[in-house]
């Protein structure tokens, strides 16, 4: 038994040295993992920086092109609803599903035919151009103007003395116009105007009447002062910078006027009531018969 029992503790010994042994070594080999996995990370963090800098930009240029931009003003032609150096969101989503502008809107339009012609052409550096690109700055190269849609296609917008503006013979209430302006300038420029608006085309005027170079002072023009719908951007529809300038533009309530829509909606109407007539006369003909 004693002899027996020598070579049991040997082999005990000897086996818990080397399961100690093996703890030390895994325990070696887990840091070594450990410590790997940690630098490997590292190392692909780096490797996916340019990546992920990369999707940024991409999905910052196609919320650009396809939904929404930013825009500085850069006069004082829509005052007080806007103030030179207002940064606006426009929205530019809605038009890609057949959303044509309507009356009251806000919207940025390109230059209809060079009525910026002797503005003052800002020059960025290479950084700015680097972030109008991707829609973080307005772009300061494209030739855009911002105004408020007064009249669409088929309305007549008309202006007598002073004011008040007339759409479709119906006087818009207008406390969106500057302090101080009269809705309609007196002056023979373009003050008075009585207007069709043809289909796919828009009339334009700026807040501050008496300040902004729109459709009115444009009746010369090979375009006559109207805006081509495909001309449009798209709708501001938000203030977003200066923060103490935060504000949204909605349409005002002027516009909801029922007689504007009936104006727009007697036409169609009245083709319909014209179309359905010969066809009652001949269904009570054949009745009879």
């Amino acid at each position: 038994m004693i002899s027996g029992g020598g070579p049991a503790g040997s082999d005990d010994a000897h086996d818990s040295g080397s399961r100690d042994a093996a703890a030390g070594e895994g325990d070696d080999q887990s840091g070594d993992e450990a410590g790997g996995s940690g630098q490997k990370k590292q190392r692909s963090f780096w490797k996916e920086l340019p990546l992920l800098i990369g999707i940024a930009l991409l999905l910052a240029l196609l919320i650009k092109t396809f939904l929404v931009q930013a825009f500085s003003i850069p006069s004082d032609s829509m005052q007080n609803t806007l103030q030179q150096g207002d940064r606006v969101l426009v929205d530019k989503l809605t038009p890609w599903f057949g959303s044509e502008p309507e009356r009251g809107e806000v919207v940025v339009f390109h230059d209809p035919g060079n009525w910026l012609a002797g503005e003052p052409t800002p020059n960025p550096n290479a950084f700015q151009k680097a972030l109008s690109f991707i829609g973080l700055m307005p772009s300061a190269e494209e030739k855009d103007l911002i105004k408020r849609v007064v009249g669409v296609g088929g309305d007549t917008v008309e202006c007598k003395g002073t004011g008040p503006l007339l759409v479709n013979g119906q006087a818009l209430n207008e406390p969106y116009v500057f302090p101080g302006n009269t809705a309609c300038t007196d002056d023979t420029e373009g003050g008075q105007f009585k207007v069709k608006v043809p289909e796919g085309k828009l009339w334009v005027m700026g807040d501050h009447r008496q300040n902004s170079m729109d459709s009115r002072y444009h009746q010369d023009d090979p375009g006559g002062g109207f805006v081509p719908v495909d001309n449009v951007v798209g709708r501001a529809f938000v203030i977003a910078w200066p923060p103490t300038r935060w504000a949204t533009l909605p349409v005002p309530d002027t516009f909801d006027q029922p007689g504007l829509a009936a104006a727009m909606s007697a036409a169609p109407g009245a083709l319909g009531l014209a179309g359905a007539v010969p066809f009652v006369v001949w269904r009570r003909r054949r009745a009879r018969a």
